[in-house]
């Protein structure tokens, strides 16, 4: 087993459930005004953001490189009746990539503290977008105020984030480029003021 893969898998086997289930902020808010087609959701952990797509009437592959992951975000989609609208697939994105075409391309909060080729996945990312198609990227801009563990870590600017993803001239729209806020509630419940980085690139031509 790969490092990044043992890390995750360590990662969820600590609690029954790591994430709220919920969808994602950002994903949600560029997401709800689309008309539904194809979607493809990188690193969908426990599948908050792949069931709540295929909720909302899209056809949807999520991908993580956790069998544990993906084996809840399953027994949640048969719980929900989604099956025959959502497909997951235990898949480490740094070696391999999902076939296809999609309308929407989502990557939400695809940072590891083990080794991600994140260079690869969002150049086969943007690869997979069809024309017409979002290219959706949400990092964590800086650590949580009551992460003080993290506190020296780098996070990655929007230029920088930008300049890992293959962009031909000409080829696609800035709908979104930009820092953005949201309130947020920490461990032990103290409230706080997290900064993410979002993209947001519509795909106009083949190239």
């Amino acid at each position: 087993m790969s490092e990044v893969k043992q890390h995750w898998e360590d990662r969820y086997s600590e609690r029954d459930r790591i994430w709220s289930g919920k969808v994602n902020r950002w994903l949600a808010e560029v997401a709800t005004p689309l008309a539904p087609g194809r979607a493809l959701d990188l690193g969908c952990g426990e599948g908050g953001d792949s069931l709540w797509l295929a909720e909302n009437g899209w056809e949807v592959v999520g991908v993580d490189i956790s069998d544990t992951a993906i084996c809840r975000a399953a027994e949640e989609a048969a719980r929900r009746g989604l099956t025959d609208r959502v497909r997951l697939v235990q898949m480490n994105l740094s070696e391999s990539f999902p076939a296809g075409r999609f309308d929407l391309v989502s990557a939400q909060f695809l940072q590891s503290m083990v080794h991600l080729d994140r260079e690869r996945i969002f150049a086969s990312a943007a690869r997979a977008v069809a024309p017409g198609g979002l290219l959706v990227v949400v990092d964590h801009g800086a650590a949580p105020p009551w992460a003080k563990h993290i506190k020296d870590h780098v996070f990655p600017t929007v230029d920088e984030v930008l300049g890992t993803i293959d962009l031909g001239a000409g080829q696609w729209e800035h709908v979104r480029v930009g820092t953005v806020e949201r309130d947020a509630v920490g461990p032990d419940g103290q409230a706080g003021v997290l900064i993410d980085n979002l993209i947001v690139l519509r795909r106009l031509s083949e190239g």
